[in-house]
């Protein structure tokens, strides 16, 4: 789990445990948010990854959004074809949906030593720290812990990767796997956003010492 995933899984888990049902339902955008006794809202600085999918098409293929006067555009684009063109292309868009997207990542760890499970979670966290903007996926294959970093449609992509990292890490090399899809933005791999948290406050009788 991310760094930033951890922070709202933390702020998620306080807001249930200190807030009852019914003021977070009383919440709104003119009161604000109603904040338990002893609790303080701070302000939160957080890692928000880059968009996979343009969410505009998803679902849509290609003859759902061709120009078309009805649809307010200036001019009709319209293709004739035969209809079992169109339902094989349905057919095959629909048989690979659960189909992996091949490409490249770059492993940074891989170890079936008896620390491996403390080391694999130093090394994950270590690397989000230094690369926030770039996935990274920790798995469990009986023996070995693994850490696995990025989603890079060629090998070009992928090696290009490695030979920023190889200093920080020495032992990484390239594998082929079923990758999730890369940012749309490959300049803008994430933003960063502030986000309000609850927090306790100190002790009153720690407040003096």
């Amino acid at each position: 789990m991310k760094v930033f995933e951890r922070l709202f899984f933390a702020a998620a888990v306080l807001l249930s445990a200190v807030m009852p049902a019914a003021a977070q339902e009383a919440d709104s955008l003119e009161t604000g948010p109603v904040v338990p006794e002893g609790y303080e809202l701070v302000d939160t600085v957080v890692v928000v990854m880059s968009e996979r999918v343009d969410t505009a098409l998803a679902g849509k293929d290609i003859f759902s959004v061709l120009p078309s006067r009805s649809g307010g555009d200036a001019g009709d684009v319209r293709i004739y074809q035969s209809s079992s063109i169109v339902s094989a292309m349905k057919k095959s868009r629909e048989s690979n949906l659960s189909r992996p997207f091949m490409g490249y990542r770059v492993r940074i760890f891989f170890d079936n030593r008896q620390s491996a499970r403390q080391d694999s979670e130093a090394m994950m966290e270590k690397f989000e720290s230094l690369y926030p903007g770039i996935p990274a996926y920790r798995s469990y294959v009986n023996p070995y812990f693994k850490i696995t970093v990025g989603d890079f449609r060629t090998k070009s992509e992928a090696m290009s990767f490695l030979r920023q990292i190889t200093d920080v890490f020495p032992k990484a090399f390239i594998v082929k796997e079923g990758i999730e899809y890369p940012a749309l933005d490959r300049d803008s791999l994430y933003r960063l956003d502030t986000v309000q948290i609850l927090r306790k406050l100190p002790e009153a009788d720690t407040l003096f010492l």
